[in-house]
């Protein structure tokens, strides 16, 4: 993917490593595929594309890197521990890569969504007590629409951000602000 990315546009100055998925299971439970099927997707897919991309900016002397975290690095949720893991996984694998990649001009970050409804969760929100409880904990009292990530990931994009490396930006309607709401 990078060569032909490079062949056609002569560059890479930004990667969004977005690849995601879970499964929700009580832990004992977990069967050690679908641990590894997570892991391999959210946290070994991240390090990989990194890698590969992370090589070529670092050769460029300018990069930006956005890995798509979670809520789940932060706080735990309840039987999704391979995605917890994962995503935790994600965001230390940010920080080591900024401190190791910042002398060479590449900053990496992490976006973390608070609960956006998107096809990988809606049967999880719509209509369920779970859904109910992250609206409970949400102060704006609704769900992220995918655009308003956008601003944030511009932001981290773009030389406004040139030092800004190694974070965690949480778009999340108060969700991790959160204590009492009622």
């Amino acid at each position: 993917m990078l060569e032909s990315v490079v062949r056609e546009l002569g560059k890479v100055d930004i990667l969004v490593n977005a690849a995601g998925r879970t499964k929700r299971t009580p832990t004992v439970d977990l069967s050690e595929k679908d641990w590894n099927d997570i892991i391999e997707t959210n946290l070994t897919g991240t390090l990989r594309a990194c890698q590969i991309f992370g090589r070529h900016m670092i050769e460029r002397r300018y990069g930006r890197i956005i890995n798509i975290g979670s809520l789940t690095s932060l706080i735990s949720m309840h039987e999704v521990a391979a995605y917890g893991a994962s995503k935790s996984g994600v965001a230390s694998l940010t920080k080591t890569l900024a401190i190791e990649w910042a002398p060479h001009g590449v900053c990496v970050n992490a976006l973390v969504p608070g609960v956006f409804r998107t096809a990988l969760n809606e049967k999880l929100l719509d209509g369920t007590a779970r859904g109910q409880e992250f609206l409970l904990r949400t102060p704006m009292k609704r769900f992220g629409k995918p655009e308003e990530l956008g601003g944030a990931a511009v932001f981290l994009a773009s030389d406004s951000a040139a030092f800004v490396t190694g974070i965690t930006l949480s778009v999340d309607g108060g969700f991790l602000a959160s204590g009492v709401n009622q």
